[in-house]
């Protein structure tokens, strides 16, 4: 397996997209029934969305999380709903694996909303290393694996719209489901391997 990628490699790579249903969670309720559709799976892809703020000193709350299956990606609206205790559940839950990138910062942001402590989560990039890759940014890790680019160019849009963009959507989708996409075709070569 290829352990590096460089930029311009990557930039001729066709432009993943997922694939799955994309739905936006706006209300507790909403929250509620996407929970327990997710408490379903052992494992689930994780990211949040957090509005830019180009002024030194300045920081905004998290106002995206998106939990996705392979097939299935929910993008909850905290700037809308807040994190209600049905999302915090699943964070704290010991029985699903929440499979993301560089976790640090998502950790303390969600402390900021409330303060728990998200148990059974999994960084790629220590994970990676593992299996001899050495890039740890989720574009290349995805590119050497699939052979397909990541977009990056929602990244720093606004994330407290009123309404988020389809491209926002995809965007948001992809880096949730790219990182349980990661861990799973690793699993699998692991095994095959043996």
């Amino acid at each position: 397996m290829v352990s590096t990628i460089s930029k311009e490699e990557l930039a001729v790579l066709p432009q993943e997209v997922f694939p799955g249903r994309i739905i936006v969670i706006q209300s507790e309720s909403e929250a509620e029934k996407a929970v327990s559709y997710l408490e379903q799976f052992k494992e689930i892809g994780f990211d949040t969305e957090t509005r830019p703020a180009f002024r030194k000193g300045v920081s905004n709350q998290i106002a995206l999380m998106q939990l996705s299956t392979e097939d299935t990606c929910f993008l909850f609206r905290l700037n809308h709903i807040g994190l209600p205790n049905c999302l915090a559940n699943i964070l704290i839950n010991p029985g699903i694996k929440k499979i993301g990138l560089s976790l640090k910062d998502d950790f303390s942001a969600i402390h900021k909303r409330q303060a728990l402590v998200p148990l059974s989560f999994i960084d790629l990039q220590p994970f990676v290393k593992q299996y001899g890759i050495e890039d740890n940014g989720l574009q290349r890790i995805y590119g050497i694996l699939f052979g397909k680019r990541i977009s990056k160019g929602q990244r720093l849009s606004n994330w407290e719209a009123d309404t988020l963009s389809e491209a926002q959507k995809m965007y948001a989708a992809i880096d949730a489901w790219a990182c349980l996409k990661i861990f799973n075709e690793l699993k699998y070569r692991e095994k095959v391997n043996l």
